[in-house]
């Protein structure tokens, strides 16, 4: 779960991590009344969970209750790259001597927790990455050992940082390990985390996601549930139970496993398509399940071709079969489906797809074939 800038800095603030004061508003006299209680200089900050607000005009500094309000106008109810502003974050301006990138994530390959620090902050860490990967301080921390002060303080020398942020900036990462672990969280991330003229460090933005799977131990992230700010599409799949993420591809990806889904859009990737999303149906899925994933992947206009990867263990492919033929007959869809069915009753399964192929439905031998076959009907 995905925390919106606001709600990750309430959650920083739990475990003692610096944030500029501010408040919330959702319309414009609510944010004219925070600036006022708060004091200007203040900056208006757009409430969506993607990035390129400051590009959008999303982030804007007020100096007064005139320019509050004229920029608060604009800015609520503005679509940022399909997100539309329902809420703004307005806080304290701060003055900014240097930008740093501070985040901790888990490293699935490595089997422990991967920290990345670095002195070029305030742009994406993948731009950081690709035209300077140097600029990266990387370390793994094990789970059992934990993050210690002395490795932390290696850390930060390692990331370049300006000697006066030093002792400010160990402190932080070490109460940014604790979120990240006692807090739960799959990812979190400040970017930028600032050194002010006056010597301190905090932080000036906050990426927050939540491990879902350990929500029964906080009861309290209830209340971040009403206002998650979901796609269209996602919102149907979590609905239908389905585990979605929209790309920006032409080809749609249907796959039962997480694994094989990733094995899917990057093989889609190699034969030059784009995948338009991730979507994967679950071990045991069924004809009903794959109505469900069907629905989901024809609401997106930008799909021309819908490529279903099946490897049944406990998913039987004649079940997989039957449910696409199903939702053919109740779905119109706006694009050609190439199944590959492998696995548990995969010969039946091929079977009832061979008895209604058409133009509309190819069935395919193998991964490999039917991820260009798709590929080409998507003129990807």
């Amino acid at each position: 779960m995905d925390l919106f800038e606001y709600q990750g800095k309430q959650y920083f603030a739990r475990f003692d991590i610096p944030v500029s004061p501010g408040g919330v508003a959702d319309t414009v006299d609510a944010a004219v009344a925070q600036s006022e209680k708060i004091g200007y200089p203040v900056v208006i900050k757009a409430q969506v969970q993607i990035g390129g607000r400051g590009k959008a005009g999303g982030i804007k500094l007020a100096n007064n209750a005139e320019e509050t309000r004229f920029h608060a106008q604009n800015i609520l109810g503005m679509d940022i790259r399909g997100h539309i502003v329902r809420r703004l974050w307005i806080e304290k301006a701060s003055d900014i001597k240097r930008e740093y990138y501070a985040s901790f994530t888990l490293d699935r390959s490595a089997k422990k927790y991967l920290g990345l620090l670095s002195a070029k902050g305030g742009i994406d860490i993948e731009q950081v990455a690709k035209e300077d990967p140097e600029a990266i301080a990387r370390i793994h921390v094990d789970p059992v050992e934990g993050l210690s002060t002395d490795i932390c303080r290696k850390w930060v020398e390692a990331a370049k940082l300006d000697p006066e942020a030093h002792d400010g900036a160990v402190d932080i990462l070490l109460k940014l390990y604790r979120c990240y672990t006692q807090g739960d969280a799959d990812l979190v991330e400040i970017n930028p985390l600032i050194l002010t003229p006056a010597g301190k460090v905090h932080a000036l933005d906050a990426k927050v996601t939540l491990d879902d799977s350990a929500a029964e131990r906080h009861p309290e992230w209830d209340e971040y549930r009403g206002l998650e700010q979901l796609e269209e599409r996602e919102r149907l799949a979590k609905e239908k139970d389905l585990q979605y993420v929209a790309l920006s591809g032409s080809v749609g990806i249907i796959a039962n496993g997480a694994g094989l889904a990733m094995s899917t859009v990057d093989i889609v990737n190699q034969v030059g398509g784009s995948p338009a999303n991730f979507l994967d149906i679950g071990g045991g899925a069924n004809a009903q399940v794959m109505i469900n994933a069907l629905t989901v992947i024809n609401t997106d206009p930008a799909v021309k071709a819908i490529f279903i990867n099946i490897f049944g263990g406990i998913t039987r492919c004649d079940e997989v079969a039957k449910g696409i033929v199903e939702a053919m007959s109740r779905v119109e869809l706006r694009a050609p489906i190439i199944a590959r069915l492998d696995g548990t009753n995969a010969d039946q399964g091929r079977m009832i797809l061979k008895e209604n192929e058409s133009a509309r439905l190819i069935m395919m031998p193998d991964m490999l074939s039917a991820a260009k076959r798709a590929v080409e009907i998507a003129g990807a």
